[in-house]
């Protein structure tokens, strides 16, 4: 790969850690293991046995636990201090130097890029969490669970296409979240308060 490629894929990773962490690191680690694909720079850490165990079994938690009404917000609370520094380290990992030197600035960029695709899961599924149904919630867990995947698979072959389509699909995600977060807020706005048909006692 060359240096603009590995750029995109390391950016690539990290945005898919701020949504399915412990699915992204196993996936990768399975695929350097059975030798799918090489691993670059301090990324081969993932294909150790104890780490391919370990994110393995929190991916099956995961699984579970992001497609419960509710429990998923509590969730993706929880992970905030872990997406983000996994984002961090796959992003700083793929970039890592000749020596295995990971950059400050690359880990920050991993970091950041973690935190707007988390950020913007949790504004997802806190809109959706407003609607008494768990299928749209449901319906939305598996799209993530494809959209990580589907971009494992893609990105060592195509990193910039793949991180394109990442990058489309946050810009469209951010509108549709802006969109339904206005038409909660409109119905609620709407409802009569619990008093309001009560006559004021004297």
């Amino acid at each position: 790969m060359s240096e603009a490629q590995v750029f995109a894929l390391g950016i690539t990773l990290a945005w898919l850690a701020g949504i399915r962490a412990y699915l992204t690191v196993f996936g990768l680690g399975l695929a350097g293991y059975f030798g799918w694909i090489e691993l670059p720079g301090a990324l081969a850490l993932c294909q150790s046995p104890w780490v391919l165990g370990v994110s393995g079994l929190l991916a099956v938690v995961e699984f579970g636990t992001d497609k419960i009404p509710g429990v998923d917000s509590v969730w993706d609370l929880l992970q905030t201090v872990l997406r983000v520094p996994a984002g961090a380290f796959l992003a700083s990992a793929a970039l890592a130097g000749p020596e295995g030197e990971m950059a400050l600035g690359w880990a920050a960029a991993g970091g950041g890029a973690a935190l707007l695709s988390h950020s913007l899961k949790s504004g997802a599924r806190a809109v959706l969490n407003t609607s008494p149904e768990p299928v749209s919630n449901l319906v939305t867990s598996v799209g993530e669970d494809t959209l990580a995947l589907g971009t494992l698979a893609l990105v060592f072959a195509h990193p910039w296409l793949a991180l394109g389509l990442l990058l489309s699909l946050t810009i469209g995600a951010a509108l549709v979240v802006f969109w339904l977060a206005r038409r909660v807020w409109r119905w609620r706005s709407r409802q009569p308060r619990p008093d309001s048909g009560n006559p004021a006692r004297v």
